[in-house]
C-alpha cells in the first residue's frame, strides 16, 4: 500500500521483524525505532518506505530538519531528541537544519563535497556538460536527492572547477566554507590545492572549531546544558503522557476491545495495530473526536499540523478540514473492560493539544494556490524552481525582495544566463544597460518589474513573467521554465522530481502504442496476446474499460485498464488488468487465465465493481464514489491511428497547383497535431488522436466554466480542488511525476480553455483524415472535404502587392520578437459562405480584418467556418464576450497562431466583415448582447492603422493598410483594435495567408 506523504523521509517503530535494513541489509527488530527515505513505487502510483537502521539512516540521507521527516512528532520524547542532536550534531543535517545546534560547516563541507582527479575522461561536467579529461581537478557536490540517489545512495555530482565556481551559489558553496576540508583534498597537488585557494577563496578556516572551543572552556570543560523551554517542557510531558495511555493499552488490551471502544465512543476504526493505539491513546489523553463540522461526517485524525478530516466532501474530493482545537467530549470506558488496569483506573480529564511553534508540516497538499493554509492545504510555492537575478533599486530593499523569492520557492543568483527565468529590476536600469540587464539581453531573458512578485503570488509564473516584462527581448517564458522542470500550467514543479527524475520514469516510454484492433476493440499490446486474442463482445456489448483517478491533494493521476479476452479460437479466456501513472513507466499489469468464457466475464464484471463501486450492469447510469475510480469516454475502436496515412504530395496524381497540394499536407499534418496535444500536457495514449468524446469535452468545458466562477467569488477550498479533480479525471493529461495543478487561476483556466478549443478543432481535421475515398488521390479527397475553392493570387499583381503591403504595415512596435515574410496567398471562397453573409453586405462599416489560429485549427475553420465558443466554455479569455475576434494589426492576430523559432510557419486570414455600427469599449467588458442598434463590439486600442493610409476596394470594402500611428484613445486599456462580432452570418473569408515567422531570438 503506498504512502500518500510528499515528505522526503518518514519515522516509527518497526511494526514487525519482516523488513530488512536497506544499508547494512540487516534485520531490523520489532518495535525499535527505524527511519525512512521515501520513493516512488514503480508498480503503483505512490509512495513507498526504505527503511533503514537509525545509524545507517545517516550514512544514505540528507535531512535538513525534522520538518521533513513524517511521524517524528508521533516518537517517543528521546528519541526525537536522539534525532535532533543527530541533525544538529552534523550527522546527517544539512547546514540550516532545525531543531538542534548550527552544524559545523567544515563537517558539512567534508561529507558534502569531494575533490581529485578525473579516473577517465568518460564522466560529464554537470556545468557546461562537457567531457572532464582524464587527471584533470574536478570537485562534486553530493546529490542526495535526485531518484537515483534516494533509490540507491548519493552521488557525485562532478563539475569542472571553473564550472563549479560559476555555480556556486546553486551549489551552497559559501564563502564562508574552507576548500581545505573537502573531501579528498589531502590527495591533491600543492600547485592543485594553490589553484582551488585562489578560485573559491580559503574560507573562515578553523572558526567552528574556535567556537566550539570557547564554548567548553566557558562551561569548565564540559558540554553545556541547554535550558527546556516551556514550550518543551509542555510537549514532552504531552508526550510522555500519550504513550504511558499507550503502552498500557498496547500490553493489556486487545485488538478487538479497542475497536470496541472506538466504536462505543462514535469514533471510525482505522485499520492496523499501530493507528488503533494511536487513535485509542489520543482519545484517552485529550478527549473522543466530534465529527468534523465541515463535512459533518469524517473522523478527525491527528497530524503533525493539526487534526485532519479523514472524510469526503463529495464523490471527487476529500474533505480539508484542519483544526488545532478539535470539539471533542468525554471518552467513556464501560466497566466490563475494567479488568485492565489501564482503563480501570483512567479518569477523564479535559485537555488541549500542545502542537510546537513550527510544526513538521505536511506536503500534502496541491499544486499551486491562492488559498489559505488554515484550509488544511500546504503554502504554495509558485517559483519553485525557479532562477532570479534581482538588480536595481526598488520600492522595498533588496533583501525583502529575495526573501520574497526564497518564501515563494525561488532561488536569487548573482550572474544570469539561458536557465534564468528572468531578471527583476526597473525601467531606469533598463535604459541604463546595466550590468545585469546586458546578461538579460545576451541570454535572451526578460526583465520584469517588482510588481511581478506581487501577482505571482497565485501562480501562473510563465504567462506574469511575458506580462511584467519591461524589456523588448526574451524567449518563449513557457518553454524556458519548462527546461526548469516547471510546469507551464501553473508555474511550479512537484517536489522532489526533477527533469533528471522525471526521466527516470518516463524515458523507456514507447513513442507509439500500436493497437491491434479486431472487431469493435484493440487488445493491449502489454496482455501478451495481442496476435491470438479479441475483446470479448456479447450482444453488442464490449468488455472493456479505461478508467481514471486524479486527487491533485495526493499528487495521483491513475489510470486502470480492463479487458475480458477470447483467443481467437474461442477455446482460450483471459482477464487482463493494467494500472499506474499517466504518462509514466510507473505501474504494472495482470493476466488471470479462466476456464471458461462466462467466469471471464464474470471476473471482469467483479474487477469493475471493486474499482468503480458500480456494477456493470449499470455503468449507463455510472455514480462516482469517493476514491473510486471514474471511467472514461474514449473510442477504442476499430479506427487506428497507424492506418492513417501521411498526406505527401510525392508521387500524387493530384491536378491542384502545387502550392494548394502544399497548403492540404500543412493542414492535414497529423504531427502538427500530436504535438498540439503534447504542448497542452494531453496524454497520447490514454486519449490517442481520434478518439476523444465530443461528449468528454464538452462536461470538462462545463468544469472550466465552474471553476471560473469559484476563482471568481473566491470559493473554499475543497470547491476548487473538486473540480480540478473532476476536470483531469475527464481529460486525462501527462503530468509526468508532478502532481495535477490546481484550476485556481484565471491564467490556467484560460489555458486549458484554449487547450479544449484546440482539441474539438484538431477533432474535426482528423476526422476528415479517416478514410479518403477509394480510388481517388488522397490530396484531391481531402481538398474536397474542405469545402473550399482555394485559388493561387498571383504574384506581383496590384492584390498580391497590396495584402503584402498590409502585413508590413501594420506589424505592432511591441511584437519585435519576429518578423513576417508572406510565403503564399490565396483567394477562398467557402461553399455557402457568401449566401450567409449578403444580407450584411447592406450594413455599413466593412473592412478585411486579421484573424491567426494554429494550423491545426484550419481544417475545421475552413470546411466549417469561423466559430463561436459553445455555451459550455467558461467566459475567461473573451475580453469582450464569446464571438469572433478580429484585428487590423497583422502581428496582434499572428500572435495566435501560436508558432516558435522551432515551427515558424503559420496561416492567417483575412475576412470580409460588416462590422456596421460599433460598440465601442476602451477596456474590458463581457458583453452577451449588444445594445439595440449596434452590430459589433469595437475594443479602441491605443495604436491604430494610419486612416490616410486606407484603402477601399471597388465594392466598399475598406483596407486598413496604413502604417501604425498613435490614436485618440491615449487612455485605453488596449494597446491595438479589436474587432467582435457575436454572428458568424457577419464573415466573409477573403484570403489565407502561409506566413514564415523569423524570429529574433
Amino acid at each position: 500500500m503506498g504512502d500518500h506523504t510528499d515528505l522526503g523521509f518518514k519515522a516509527e517503530y518497526a511494526k514487525s521483524s519482516r523488513a530488512s535494513c536497506k544499508g547494512c541489509k540487516e534485520g531490523i527488530t520489532q518495535d525499535s525505532l527505524r527511519l525512512a527515505i521515501m520513493v516512488q513505487s514503480p508498480m503503483f502510483d505512490g509512495k513507498i518506505p526504505n527503511w533503514f537502521h537509525f545509524n545507517c539512516f545517516w550514512k544514505r540521507a540528507r535531512c535538513t530538519g525534522v520538518h521533513d521527516i513524517y511521524g517524528f512528532d508521533s516518537l517517543r520524547w528521546d528519541d526525537q531528541q536522539k534525532i535532533k542532536d543527530k541533525l544538529g550534531g552534523g550527522g546527517g543535517g544539512a547546514s540550516n537544519s532545525s531543531g538542534g545546534d548550527s552544524v559545523d560547516a567544515s563537517a558539512f563541507v567534508s561529507k558534502d563535497y569531494a575533490t581529485e582527479y578525473a579516473k577517465s575522461g568518460a564522466a560529464m561536467c554537470r556545468g557546461c556538460e562537457e567531457k572532464i579529461a582524464k587527471g584533470e581537478v574536478r570537485i562534486s557536490r553530493k546529490d542526495y536527492e535526485s531518484q537515483r540517489a534516494v533509490m540507491y545512495g548519493p552521488v557525485d555530482l562532478w563539475h569542472h572547477v571553473d564550472c563549479f565556481v560559476k555555480k556556486r551559489d546553486e551549489l551552497a558553496f559559501t564563502t564562508e566554507m574552507n576548500p581545505e576540508k573537502i573531501n579528498g583534498w589531502l590527495g591533491l597537488k600543492k600547485e592543485d590545492k594553490d589553484m582551488l585557494l585562489e578560485k573559491l577563496g580559503k574560507g573562515v578556516a578553523g572558526s567552528a572549531k574556535k567556537r566550539k572551543a570557547d564554548a567548553t572552556k566557558e562551561s569548565g570543560g564540559k558540554k553545556k546544558k541547554v535550558e527546556e523551554t516551556e514550550e518543551e517542557k509542555a510537549l514532552r510531558v504531552q508526550n510522555q503522557l500519550i504513550w504511558k495511555f499507550r503502552d498500557g493499552l498496547q500490553r493489556e488490551v486487545s485488538n478487538s476491545a479497542l475497536k470496541i471502544l472506538l466504536e462505543l465512543n462514535k469514533q471510525d476504526v482505522p485499520p492496523g495495530e499501530s493507528k488503533l493505539l494511536d487513535a485509542v491513546s489520543d482519545c484517552m489523553t485529550f478527549g473522543a473526536l466530534e465529527k468534523c463540522p465541515e463535512c459533518k461526517e469524517g473522523q478527525l485524525s491527528y497530524r503533525a499540523d493539526g487534526y485532519h478530516c479523514t472524510g469526503n466532501m463529495t464523490e471527487w474530493t476529500k474533505c480539508m478540514y484542519k483544526t488545532k482545537t478539535p470539539k471533542r467530549k468525554a471518552f467513556k470506558i464501560p466497566s466490563e473492560y475494567h479488568d485492565a488496569e489501564i482503563l480501570k483506573s483512567y479518569k477523564y480529564v479535559k485537555r488541549d493539544r500542545v502542537f510546537p511553534a513550527v510544526t513538521a508540516s505536511t506536503t500534502e497538499g496541491p499544486v499551486s494556490s491562492s488559498l489559505d493554509s488554515t484550509d488544511g492545504i500546504v503554502n504554495f510555492h509558485p517559483l519553485e524552481g525557479l532562477k532570479f537575478v534581482v538588480s536595481g533599486k526598488f520600492s522595498k530593499s533588496k533583501a525583502d525582495i529575495s526573501a520574497a523569492i526564497v518564501r515563494m520557492g525561488g532561488t536569487v543568483v548573482t550572474k544570469c544566463d539561458g536557465k534564468t527565468a528572468a531578471v527583476i529590476s526597473t525601467k531606469d536600469e533598463v535604459e541604463k544597460k546595466s550590468k545585469a540587464v546586458k546578461e538579460a539581453e545576451k541570454a535572451d531573458v526578460h526583465v520584469v518589474d517588482e510588481e511581478f512578485l506581487d501577482k505571482v503570488q497565485k501562480g501562473g509564473a510563465a504567462l506574469l513573467i511575458t506580462a511584467h516584462s519591461i524589456a523588448p527581448w526574451g524567449s518563449d517564458a513557457e518553454k524556458r521554465l519548462a527546461q526548469a522542470g516547471v510546469s507551464k500550467s501553473v508555474g511550479a514543479k512537484s517536489k522532489g522530481f526533477s527533469k533528471k527524475d522525471e526521466a527516470y520514469f518516463t524515458k523507456n516510454l514507447p513513442d507509439k502504442l500500436k493497437m491491434t484492433v479486431k472487431g469493435g476493440a484493440a487488445v493491449d499490446p502489454d496482455s501478451g496476446v495481442a496476435e491470438k486474442a479479441h475483446v470479448i463482445q456479447d450482444k453488442g456489448v464490449i468488455y472493456n474499460a479505461v478508467l481514471g483517478l486524479v486527487d491533485v491533494v495526493r499528487g495521483t493521476n491513475s489510470y486502470y485498464k480492463i479487458q475480458a479476452l477470447e483467443s481467437d479460437s474461442n477455446t482460450q479466456w483471459w482477464v487482463f488488468r493494467s494500472w499506474g501513472r499517466v504518462g509514466t513507466t510507473v505501474g504494472s499489469n495482470k493476466m488471470e487465465r479462466f476456464g471458461s468464457r462466462a467466469t471471464a466475464i464474470a471476473n471482469f464484471k467483479e474487477v469493475y465493481a471493486d474499482k468503480t463501486n458500480n456494477e456493470w450492469e449499470k455503468r449507463d447510469n455510472f455514480q462516482k464514489f469517493p476514491n473510486k475510480f471514474y471511467p472514461l469516454d474514449i473510442d477504442y475502436g476499430a479506427d487506428d491511428e497507424g492506418d492513417i496515412k501521411k498526406l505527401s504530395t510525392s508521387g500524387s496524381r493530384s491536378k491542384l497547383p502545387k502550392s494548394v497540394q502544399d497548403l492540404v499536407c500543412m493542414i492535414f499534418d497529423v504531427e502538427s497535431m500530436k504535438k498540439a496535444m503534447l504542448e497542452f500536457e494531453i496524454d497520447l495514449k490514454k486519449m490517442p488522436l481520434g478518439k476523444l468524446s465530443k461528449k468528454q469535452i464538452q462536461s470538462a468545458y462545463g468544469v472550466l466554466t465552474e471553476a471560473q466562477k469559484l476563482v471568481e467569488e473566491t470559493g473554499s477550498a475543497t470547491q476548487i480542488l473538486d473540480a480540478s479533480n473532476r476536470f483531469y479525471t475527464l481529460i486525462p493529461h501527462d503530468f509526468g511525476m508532478k502532481k495535477p495543478p490546481m484550476l485556481d487561476t484565471a491564467e490556467i483556466i484560460k489555458n486549458k480553455t484554449e487547450m479544449l478549443d484546440n482539441l474539438l478543432e484538431i477533432e474535426v481535421a482528423y476526422s476528415m483524415l479517416k478514410g479518403g475515398d477509394e480510388g481517388e488521390d488522397p490530396v484531391d479527397a481531402h481538398y474536397k472535404k474542405l469545402k473550399t475553392e482555394i485559388v493561387e493570387v498571383e504574384r506581383g499583381c496590384e492584390e498580391y502587392k497590396r495584402l503584402v503591403d498590409y502585413v508590413q504595415n501594420t506589424h505592432a512596435a511591441t511584437h519585435n520578437m519576429y518578423a513576417l515574410e508572406v510565403e503564399e496567398i490565396w483567394k477562398i471562397k467557402r461553399e455557402g459562405e457568401f449566401s450567409r453573409y449578403k444580407p450584411f453586405r447592406e450594413l455599413p462599416n466593412r473592412k478585411l480584418l486579421w484573424h491567426g489560429s494554429r494550423v491545426t485549427n484550419f481544417g475545421g475553420i475552413l470546411s466549417q467556418g469561423l466559430r463561436i465558443a459553445p455555451p459550455e466554455a467558461p467566459v475567461t479569455g473573451y475580453m469582450f464576450g464569446k464571438g469572433v475576434y478580429f484585428a487590423d494589426m497583422v502581428s496582434k492576430s499572428a500572435n495566435y497562431c501560436r508558432t516558435s523559432k522551432q515551427d515558424p510557419r503559420g496561416l492567417m486570414m483575412l475576412c470580409e466583415v460588416a462590422l456596421g455600427n460599433m460598440y465601442e469599449c476602451t477596456k474590458a467588458e463581457y458583453i452577451n448582447k449588444l445594445p439595440k442598434g449596434k452590430h459589433s463590439c469595437k475594443g479602441i486600442g491605443q495604436t491604430e492603422p494610419d486612416p490616410a493610409g486606407s484603402y477601399t476596394t471597388p465594392d466598399g470594402v475598406e483596407i486598413p493598410m496604413g502604417k501604425g500611428k498613435q490614436g485618440p484613445a491615449r487612455n485605453s486599456s488596449l494597446l491595438y483594435n479589436e474587432f467582435i462580432v457575436y454572428d458568424v452570418a457577419q464573415i466573409n473569408m477573403q484570403y489565407l495567408f502561409k506566413m514564415n515567422f523569423n524570429f529574433k531570438w
